[in-house]
């Protein structure tokens, strides 16, 4: 009942501004009253959220706001980069190399109207059932495979030899465009048996993920693999390129871009493998 008679007093009062052409009141009253929280939290955090900075995108956990000029220059803002990044697409697919991949998406569409609303429509890349089955595959490798090893540089390796020993390169989908397997997702490198990069690099991050390794995928014109920080430096780690098609049809596993600098693998390839170092920064040079 209290509430209640509150909310009628409070229409009551608005009204009377309103009728005053007492606006600016209004809005600061209810502003500082109802609104300003400095330290405002995200409630969304699902398990797979990445809790790391990077150069081109950082967490945000909280805002600061003070005053009604804050509130009204983070809206402005945040209206103008939805705009933009409605309109560069690119901005968005960057963005999925730095989450994790179960919380990235195949399309998004962001539309906004004329009073700034702002609407997702979003298509997650794994269903909670592939995510589920993913989960526990990487539970069998884990206990089968890597064991007890404690040694990060060690146990990535034995998951780079596994999955490169377990996945042939999905040649098919990748020259021709003809797609049998779900070879672009970490399930068709670990249910299907073939990949094309981004199904090699979403499985090796979600590894690299399992054991909080400290990585993100890094995206070329045509191509993806994965970033990985040991010992504070970033290297790069490409298990496609490691995993080559033999004219004899022979399955080998190679370590040529097994953990390696900028300045090696440029050396090893620089046309597959360029890639912008602003978005990139930290694995451009440490």
């Amino acid at each position: 009942m209290r509430l209640r008679t509150l909310g009628k007093i409070m229409i009551k009062i608005s009204i009377l501004f309103i009728l005053f052409g007492l606006k600016d009141f209004i809005y600061d009253f209810f502003v500082t009253t109802f609104i300003i929280d400095k330290n405002v939290e995200f409630k969304t955090k699902n398990e797979y959220y990445l809790n790391y900075n990077y150069n081109y995108i950082q967490n945000l956990d909280e805002f600061d706001i003070n005053s009604k000029e804050d509130l009204l220059n983070l809206y402005e803002n945040c209206i103008k980069d939805v705009i933009e990044i409605a309109n560069h697409t690119d901005h968005l697919s960057d963005i999925n190399g730095f989450v994790h991949p179960f919380n990235s998406f195949d399309t998004i569409e962001t539309t906004y109207d004329s009073i700034n609303r702002v609407n997702l429509k979003i298509v997650k890349t794994y269903t909670d059932k592939q995510i589920k089955e993913i989960n526990e595959k990487v539970d069998e490798i884990i206990k089968d495979v890597v064991k007890d090893e404690k040694d990060p540089e060690k146990i990535i390796r034995l998951i780079h030899d596994y999955v490169i020993e377990h996945t042939k390169y999905d040649k098919l989908r990748a020259d021709e465009q003809i797609i049998k397997y779900q070879s672009n997702t970490a399930y068709g490198v670990l249910f299907e048996g073939y990949g094309i990069c981004s199904g090699y690099a979403d499985t090796m991050a979600i590894f690299l993920n399992r054991y909080d390794i400290d990585n993100y995928k890094v995206a070329s014109v045509n191509h993806v693999w994965n970033a990985v920080k040991l010992d504070g430096k970033w290297y790069h780690l490409d298990l496609t390129w490691d995993d080559p098609i033999m004219e004899d049809g022979k399955d080998v596993v190679l370590h040529d871009y097994f953990l390696i600098d900028t300045e090696e693998l440029f050396k090893q390839d620089k046309t597959q493998h360029l890639f912008d170092e602003k978005i990139y920064k930290e694995a451009y040079k440490n």
